[in-house]
């Protein structure tokens, strides 16, 4: 026998109604507002461990249904697109999912969105180096490059857990390596008598 409570984790906070899932999914493809995949917005909703996946499943079958969501094709992908009369819905029906499940789908999704944008303009790669690792960053933004950086690593764990920190958020690291630059100031010796000579 298969045992589903794997699945389902405490800080699901028990949404297991398909009405309330079905407002949260309109509510956040109203808040997001960019096209999104049906990949895409199965992982934001259920990797985060805020709704279950066979309720999520439930809630966009009934939704797909009632033609409360379309599904649109754009450069041979399929999107979820919301219809007018769902558009209202999640307005006038939002305050039926706690703002708490609100926030957190929301912020699982923008979270998602920058993780793929990150992806598309920040390359990391590490190298060997005869004495230790090389991790080597290369930030863009569109055509142009803003950072080609190569930081060293005495072994590989290290190398990796660099770039792995540089990942989680690259325009903080771009931004703070851009603060740090614009504040550095000429080395001053610390000047020191000596006494008793």
């Amino acid at each position: 026998m298969v045992n589903y409570d794997k699945y389902i984790t405490p800080d699901m906070l028990n949404l297991t109604d398909t009405y309330a899932v079905k407002v949260l999914i309109c509510y956040f493809l109203r808040q997001i507002n960019r096209p999104i995949t049906p990949m895409q917005l199965t992982e934001i909703a259920t990797d985060d461990g805020i709704v279950n996946y066979f309720v999520f499943t439930d809630a966009i079958n009934q939704l797909l249904e009632a033609k409360t969501i379309i599904l649109e094709e754009q450069d041979g992908e399929e999107y979820y697109v919301l219809t007018e009369l769902a558009k209202f819905g999640a307005d006038d029906f939002k305050t039926i999912v706690p703002n708490s499940l609100r926030n957190k789908i929301l912020s699982s999704g923008l979270k998602f969105f920058a993780k793929l944008k990150n992806n598309n303009d920040v390359k990391i790669s590490i190298s060997e180096q005869q004495r230790g690792y090389s991790v080597n960053v290369f930030c863009t933004d569109g055509g142009l490059t803003l950072m080609d950086l190569r930081l060293f690593a005495p072994d590989r764990e290290q190398a990796q857990l660099l770039a792995d920190k540089i990942m989680m958020n690259p325009a903080d690291f771009y931004g703070k390596v851009l603060d740090y630059a614009l504040e550095n100031e000429e080395y001053q010796p610390e000047v020191k008598e000596v006494d008793g000579l």
